[in-house]
Order: structure tokens, then C-alpha cells, then sequence
């Protein structure tokens, strides 16, 4: 059974997860709006596997005989100034999220959760990968004029993206 407070913390990092859905599923809108349809589908991608993120949550909560406990997703941010904007953004945000899981590990290792620390190692890994692929994508970007060839061809290469259900929900992705 999950103590109280790791029970609370996993429930924040649950709707910090669906924030993370909410928040480039935003992005993959403006993406399309903005006539980029491979970053469009890059974002709801990523939109995806922090929707999968977040079930990795509420199972492990579950499964460890906890309480789910659904709160209010705050309104994400709905239009950016660039490419490179919302993929700097991306980025940003992928580190704040990185911070919030090496909390909870924190929380674990103080409180001798060892099941939980264990379950959050998947999601440390995960996050190193999350944001060398944001840092990646943000310094082509950089690299690319905006009404170029190149961004042209970015956003081809951005379409490519296909959704892996995460290995954390028993898939092979990620």
C-alpha cells in the first residue's frame, strides 16, 4: 500500500502528465494552423506518449493498491511566436518535468519506497531521452530560416513520427 504522501505526489505527477498531453496537443493545433502539418504531428505524438506517461501513473497508483485522484488540467499556452519558440518551450518544459520526477525519486528514497523508486526509474531514463530529442530538434531549427527549404524539409522529417505505446505500459516503444 502506498503511503499517503507518495500517494499525493504520484497523483500531482498524474496531472502534470495529462498537463504534458494537453500542452502539446496545444502545440500540434498551432503547428497546423500555422500550415507545418509534420510538427503538427511530431506534437501529437509527444501528446500521446505523455497521455501513455500519465497511464503508466494511474496504473502503478492501482496496482500498489492506491487512490487515484483526478484534478483540474490547468488551460495550456495555445499559440507561440515561431518554430523555434514552441520547440524552446517544449524543451523548457521537459526540464521542469524532469525536475518533478527526481522529486518524486527524492520522495521515495526518503520514505524507503523502494517498489516506487524502482517504478520511477523508467521515467528518469525516459526524460534524459525527452529532452536530448527536444534539444536536437530545437538546434536544427535554430539552423533553419523560417519560409526555407529546410524547414521545409524539417517539417517532412517531423512527419515521419509514429507512436511506440511506451514500454512502461508493456509496449516496445521507449
Amino acid at each position: 500500500m502506498l503511503e499517503k504522501k507518495m500517494q499525493d505526489a504520484l497523483n500531482d505527477q498524474i496531472n502534470a502528465e495529462l498537463y504534458s498531453g494537453y500542452l502539446y496537443l496545444a502545440m500540434s493545433a498551432w503547428f497546423d494552423e500555422v500550415d507545418m502539418p509534420g510538427f503538427s504531428n511530431w506534437m501529437e505524438i509527444q501528446a500521446q506518449e505523455e497521455l501513455a506517461h500519465a497511464m503508466g501513473f494511474v496504473g502503478y497508483v492501482k496496482e500498489r493498491g492506491g487512490r487515484v485522484i483526478l484534478k483540474a488540467i490547468e488551460e495550456p499556452q495555445v499559440s507561440w511566436d515561431s518554430p523555434e519558440d514552441a520547440f524552446s518551450a517544449a524543451l523548457e518544459h521537459e526540464k521542469y518535468i524532469t525536475g518533478r520526477i527526481n522529486s518524486l525519486v527524492d520522495i521515495a528514497i526518503e520514505m524507503r519506497d523502494h517498489a516506487t523508486n524502482q517504478f520511477l526509474q523508467w521515467y528518469v531514463a525516459e526524460q534524459v531521452e525527452e529532452e536530448a530529442s527536444a534539444e536536437e530538434i530545437l538546434a536544427k531549427l535554430k539552423m533553419a530560416p523560417e519560409g526555407s527549404g529546410v524547414m521545409m524539409m524539417l517539417d517532412r522529417e517531423m512527419g515521419s513520427r509514429t507512436f511506440n505505446v511506451p514500454s512502461i505500459l508493456g509496449g516496445e516503444g521507449d
